[in-house]
């Protein structure tokens, strides 16, 4: 694998965070605490070029490589983890699920959409009572002629109510039969498709997250993507490049949290000396990165293997687990670091405090990625 940063990156990364800068920080805590999802800077990011950073360029998309895509997401994830949760949800689940396995004239219809900003993507898969049980969804879907009708809800679904497309994965077959699920397409204003419940969270609060319902939805077959029967399948591969997306993500955050400490360990003075000067702070910074430059090589592994269209199910379980878990002690010791101010709103770490949890429950558990693991290291 080559370590070397490209020019090319390295001009990527910096063109990020002068967006991030200008126009998520100055908002990104009022967004916060009035969960709102900010639907304009988000189709900005659009215009940018970040929200197709995959996209072939046929499809109107950047056409960059998995390298670039997650240092734009850690650029943003630094700022907001918010935004850049919904940044890894909008490429990776729903684009990145036509873009895997849609037909060309799928691609065509909905990828520049999406590559643009013009559309925003979700994404469902996880109901109410399957989250990392996914194979017993309750959603279903019957054909009837030409088209199929969907009955259900998805839950936990990033832009579950500002998307303006969805692949929504529903049973068209026996219960626990990895062959009875399949993907469709299904575009906001189809009738039977509309928003549930918004959830009241924790962190990640300006990433909208809500529920999706299908009440006698009709959509067409040639909405399907891919075979009858596939979707699980396409699922599991989708969720393979979306770890990355969410260890980028993760590592953002840790990082953010890292660059913020270091500051404030050298500029606050307690006993005529910064604290930075004593071996409590000294060592909870050499810890933090340590761990960061680890998650960042793992990253960058599952990343090279995904340029490279190979097989990445247990480098990208790696990399999302430790990662996960790497973002929540980075938050957990700015915090510390920060003492009574990083307990308050004005001051980042708080904030990253709150955002990291996610990381290690979203797109699969840490868990779910040791189970994933071991699958892999025991084959």
């Amino acid at each position: 694998m080559e370590f070397t940063v490209a020019d090319n990156q390295s001009m990527i990364a910096q063109t990020v965070k002068d967006f991030a800068d200008k126009h998520i920080r100055p908002k990104m805590m009022e967004w916060d605490e009035s969960q709102e999802f900010p639907v304009d800077t988000f189709k900005k990011m659009g215009e940018q070029g970040l929200l197709g950073m995959l996209v072939p360029a046929e499809y109107g998309g950047a056409g960059l490589g998995y390298f670039e895509y997650v240092q734009g997401i850690v650029e943003v994830a630094k700022v907001c983890g918010s935004i850049g949760l919904s940044m890894a949800a909008h490429n990776s689940l729903c684009t990145g699920h036509i873009m895997q396995f849609g037909n060309d004239a799928q691609k065509k219809k909905w990828l520049p959409k999406l590559a643009s900003g013009e559309w925003i993507g979700a994404w469902g898969l996880t109901e109410a009572n399957t989250g990392s049980d996914a194979m017993r969804m309750k959603c279903v879907a019957k054909q009837d002629g030409d088209h199929w009708i969907i009955n259900g809800a998805k839950n936990w679904i990033t832009h579950g109510k500002s998307g303006n497309v969805a692949v929504v994965l529903a049973r068209t077959g026996d219960l626990l039969d990895s062959h009875g699920i399949t993907a469709f397409v299904v575009e906001r204003g189809t009738a039977g498709f509309k928003a549930g419940k918004k959830e009241n969270k924790l962190g990640m609060r300006a990433s909208e997250t809500a529920e999706m319902i299908f009440e006698d939805c009709r959509v067409n077959k040639d909405n399907i993507l891919g075979n009858v029967g596939d979707g699980f399948i396409q699922s599991m591969k989708v969720l393979d490049g979306g770890r990355i997306s969410i260890a980028a993500l993760s590592l953002g955050i840790a990082k953010g949290a890292y660059e913020a400490s270091i500051k404030y360990a050298k500029e606050r003075e307690q006993f005529g000396q910064p604290i930075s000067n004593f071996q409590a702070i000294a060592f909870k910074l050499a810890d933090m990165a340590t761990e960061i430059e680890a998650a960042e090589l793992l990253i960058m592994q599952a990343a090279d293997l995904k340029n490279r269209g190979q097989k990445v199910t247990k480098e990208s379980a790696f990399a999302k687990y430790y990662a996960s878990e790497v973002c929540v002690r980075a938050a957990t010791e700015a915090v510390q670091i920060f003492g009574g101010y990083g307990y308050t709103k004005d001051f980042p770490v708080e904030k990253f405090y709150r955002d990291s949890k996610l990381c290690t429950i979203g797109e699969g558990t840490s868990e779910i990625q040791k189970l994933v693991i071991a699958r892999e290291i025991l084959k």
